[in-house]
């Protein structure tokens, strides 16, 4: 009699999907990526999904009522303003989506207080540094940012600001409003011609440096990050740092604050500017040592600045910078247009639903960037990978410890021409969550890898022919376990499955040594008989007989009459006393049933 092997009584839901390794902007058709348009839908938060129920949102702060209006169609919306830490970590246990602006801290005890349920966050708006992102990542959540929708405000403020500050705009209306007409003090200086620094080349900085360039402005940029050929395409030049601010006339800053840019300007870096140049900022605060730059405006070095933000936000009612008569100062206005306030409403909530409903995003701030293009051609691959991954871990025996896993690529395409993170994730993905009650995703997944002591490499084989498609097959090897199913094992004594794309389904191609070809859906049977005629029509007949559909079943064999390997994919699970009946066929040595 074969042995039979059923998977654990206990099922993970794949509300990993939920999160399935997402990056996402505006949801637009090209970048809707049905990771399983035929039979499932990855589902919203485990708990939602569990219930059956929408997933709940809590919004932190005020948001545009176009983005509610997204959500509220989608999840159930709970509008909950200015809570202090205490309030945020108790209600957010019971949220599956949480969206802050730049007030709400985003604390690892928020993390912790969700007790797993947290799947997003969303920041209405760039930055993301009241988020702990390593938090985020330790708890498998996405962070999702929205980039895009307040740029051109951002830089348009920017630019005003400059104009504004080079004529003395704010100091020279103060004055006539005091009933003072003083011409004479206030007349600035002109633009044209003059050496824009651009600190930051990102989204912002870049459209800043397009309206300078309208401006009459010579402008050039440093960004250690920046493509040469895209701010060649503006007109404007790539320096090192040091260069930049030697030669600047006005410095525009457009970066983030980390740990690299947190007081960039300086009393050093103060010291090697020009005497009398300017400064803007509209970035973030912390960017600029704010003592150092009052002594520098003191001593002539800086003649004037430009504030938008600040350190410490509102800054108090007796700042010397915010006092002092050659700053000109606004109370973070970047992105307050109301074009600007609806766009990053709407791209959050469109961001952060397309997280929940497992969507790939690609404006996630804690996983690998994944450029549009990839994903899209990457996606049958993306169900295929977890497929292996799953498939291959239920074959290992128990008490045997999974650590080391070795993936290999087959492909036409040159090694750089092959992002394959997403791909190993969603391996990792397969294989830890049948086993444990970890929740995997792109975010988390080399996290909780590391976290398990398993070891996952990866090596690509180099295939001769054309690189239409990124992959010819992905072939997935467990070392040092015992297996329950003895044909699993390869040559090199490894547990091993192969898998392909056929017309856009994941296919199983190889199990151990023996070829087979089924598709990957539903749930998968493997048996190892003695190759002889009626033994397909003897299986098919009993679960036919339980009623059992089966879509796909594929034998490979040593040799006609020898050992064969049949592989029958069955839409339902069948019941213990179908395989059981199965077992007690005379030819089948041992088989194997698999959730898939």
């Amino acid at each position: 009699m074969a042995t039979i092997t059923t998977p654990s009584n206990r099922l993970f839901s794949a509300a990993a999907g939920a999160h399935s390794g997402h990056r996402l902007p505006l949801l637009t058709p090209s970048l809707r990526l049905p990771l399983r348009p035929r039979r499932r839908r990855i589902s919203v938060s485990a708990h939602a999904a569990s219930l059956g129920a929408k997933p709940t949102v809590l919004v932190a702060e005020k948001l545009g009522e176009a983005g509610l209006e997204l959500l509220k169609d989608f999840a159930n919306v709970d509008c909950s303003y200015n809570l202090t830490q205490e309030e945020l970590c108790t209600k957010i246990s019971l949220c599956d989506a949480l969206i802050v602006r730049s007030g709400t801290k985003v604390t690892r005890e928020v993390f912790e207080s969700s007790a797993g349920r947290l799947r997003v966050v969303g920041r209405a708006g760039v930055g993301i540094d009241n988020v702990d992102l390593s938090a985020a990542t330790e708890h498998g959540c996405i962070v999702v940012n929205a980039p895009t929708a307040n740029t051109v405000a951002a830089a348009e403020h920017g630019i005003a600001l400059l104009a504004a500050m080079a004529r003395n705009i704010a100091q020279a209306d103060a004055s006539l409003k005091a009933g003072k007409w003083l011409r004479s003090k206030y007349v600035g200086v002109s633009l044209v011609g003059k050496t824009l620094v651009v600190l930051g080349f990102g989204k912002v900085g870049s459209e800043v440096a397009r309206r300078a360039k309208g401006l009459g402005m010579h402008v050039i940029a440093h960004d250690p990050y920046a493509a040469a050929d895209r701010a060649r395409a503006i007109g404007v030049e790539l320096v090192t740092f040091d260069e930049a601010i030697a030669t600047a006339d006005f410095i525009s800053l457009h970066m983030p604050l980390t740990p690299s840019t947190a007081k960039l300007l300086n009393d050093e870096t103060f010291a090697k500017m020009k005497k009398g140049v300017r400064i803007v900022n509209v970035a973030r605060g912390g960017v600029i040592d704010e003592e150092a730059l009052l002594r520098a405006l003191d001593s002539g070095i800086v003649a004037q600045a430009a504030l938008d933000v600040f350190t410490e936000e509102p800054p108090s009612a007796d700042s010397k910078l915010v006092l002092h008569e050659n700053i000109t100062v606004t109370p973070h206005l970047g992105a307050s247009t109301a074009e600007a306030q609806e766009g990053v409403a709407v791209e959050i909530a469109e961001a952060v639903v397309g997280a929940l409903k497992g969507e790939l995003a690609a404006t996630a701030v804690n996983a690998p960037m994944v450029p549009a293009e990839v994903l899209s051609e990457l996606a049958p691959f993306v169900i295929l990978a977890e497929k292996l991954g799953r498939l291959v871990v239920q074959l290992v025996a128990g008490g045997s410890g999974v650590k080391s896993v070795k993936v290999t690529y087959a492909s036409a395409r040159a090694p750089d021409d092959l992002d394959t993170r997403l791909l190993r994730a969603m391996i990792t993905k397969g294989l830890i969550e049948p086993i444990s009650s970890a929740f995997v995703n792109l975010v988390n997944a080399d996290f909780i890898a590391k976290q398990r002591g398993v070891q996952i490499t990866e090596e690509r084989i180099l295939l001769d022919g054309s690189p239409e498609s990124p992959l010819d097959f992905i072939q997935v090897r467990i070392a040092n376990v015992e297996s329950k199913f003895a044909s699993g094992i390869s040559e090199t004594g490894e547990i091993s499955v192969e898998g392909r794309i056929k017309d856009g389904i994941p296919h199983l191609t190889k199990v151990g040594t023996f070829q087979v070809d089924v598709s990957m859906e539903g749930s998968l049977i493997l048996c190892r008989q003695v190759d002889q005629p009626g033994m397909i029509g003897t299986v098919g007949n009993i679960l036919g007989e339980q009623n059992i559909n089966v879509s796909f079943m594929s034998v490979g064999r040593i040799a006609p009459r020898k050992q064969a390997v049949m592989a029958i994919g069955v839409d339902e699970e069948p019941s213990k006393e179908s395989l059981k009946k199965i077992g007690e066929i005379p030819a089948i040595e041992e088989f194997v049933f698999l959730k898939l």
